[in-house]
């Protein structure tokens, strides 16, 4: 009798710790919406309110907190890109200023219209990418390295471009003014309730998990992030993929950079200035690996919606600045410590 149960104990003793391993892979593979569901909770619980009503669950401050994001987030699903395959880009903050200094250049002082002019910029910010991605990819220098200049590179281009000022963006039919459809981008549609650029990150956003859900292109950036030289050898066109890669995060920090000039009427040569770190902190807290091969674009969009949360419910019940810096500090800290606990089958 006792031989019976110790047998059947040790039959279910293999089966509790695949029980066990399962539940951690599941909490490990969305760390970041498990993350966002528990800050969202306590942003509810903590929300002051007004005639009875919470603050934090009002519509209108929900789709703010989307759009507070939007551009940080456009930047965060491109470095979501680049760090899969164990890359970095310290550029795209710089980029978002150069495209926000072009589109009002281009609207104001050169009298393009919104179309041609928005394609010009978007191709300014591919073809930076792409020439980083070059740089990288064929001559072997360093990411980090290859980025950090292009981040001086960019920002010098942008001051050159501006004259080292501003360019205030308005309207009209006149010469020195922009196309009044440009506005449209610091508008809400849906009765006066969707921010426009909060619809543009949800479409980026879900062009990117598509890209790396059905794409031979999404295998190939997660061989090159989870092992270079095997990716190589199995065929993988790894130089193609790493330029591929930094082209388009190129492209969706310019795409950022018309939409903050659309939002604020404004471009400006120091514009974006620290984004390119938000982004990384986005991409981190969503549950990719800096090391590469691991993480989502889900995710990511997961911790800016986390870091977009927190910021709000912060600022709703008038916590100092400073401390906000300190509190987001620390969860950064927390997701990059729980990475290294991530069980190496997690992807």
């Amino acid at each position: 009798m006792t031989a019976g149960v110790a047998g059947r104990e040790e039959e279910e003793a293999p089966r509790r710790r695949r029980r066990r391993q399962d539940l951690l892979n599941l909490l490990f593979r969305f760390q970041s919406l498990f993350g966002l569901v528990l800050v969202f909770a306590a942003a509810v619980l903590y929300s002051p309110s007004k005639n009875g009503h919470l603050l934090f669950t009002d519509s209108g401050n929900l789709f703010n907190v989307v759009r507070s994001i939007s551009e940080i987030g456009i930047l965060a699903v491109g470095m979501t890109l680049v760090i899969l395959i164990g890359g970095i880009d310290l550029s795209v903050g710089s980029v978002l200023g150069l495209a926000s200094v072009g589109s009002a250049v281009l609207l104001v002082e050169k009298g393009f219209g919104v179309v041609p002019a928005v394609l010009a910029v978007l191709a300014i910010g591919l073809g930076f990418g792409l020439l980083q991605g070059v740089a990288i990819a064929r001559f072997g220098i360093q990411a980090f390295i290859v980025t950090l200049a292009g981040m001086q590179i960019a920002r010098g281009l942008a001051r050159i471009w501006s004259g080292g000022q501003g360019i205030t963006i308005t309207y009209g039919d006149g010469p020195g003014q922009a196309p009044v459809v440009f506005s449209l981008l610091g508008e809400r549609t849906f009765d006066g309730l969707v921010p426009i650029p909060a619809l543009i990150f949800i479409v980026v956003a879900a062009l990117a998990v598509l890209l790396l859900r059905v794409s031979a292109f999404s295998r190939h950036v997660y061989a090159i992030g989870g092992n270079e030289k095997a990716a190589r050898l199995s065929g993988v066109p790894v130089t193609r993929v790493k330029i591929a890669v930094f082209g388009l995060c190129g492209l969706l920090a310019a795409l950022a950079g018309v939409v903050h000039a659309g939002q604020l009427n404004f471009g400006g040569p120091n514009d974006g200035a620290m984004y390119e770190l938000d982004a990384i902190a986005a991409v981190v807290i969503g549950g990719t690996s800096l090391s590469g091969g691991r993480g989502s674009v889900v995710g990511t969009v997961a911790g800016a919606l986390l870091v977009g949360v927190l910021r709000n419910i912060l600022a709703l019940n008038n916590v100092d600045s400073n401390v906000q810096l300190l509190i987001i500090g620390l969860v950064i800290v927390l997701a990059a410590g729980l990475q290294r606990l991530r069980p190496a089958s997690v992807t």
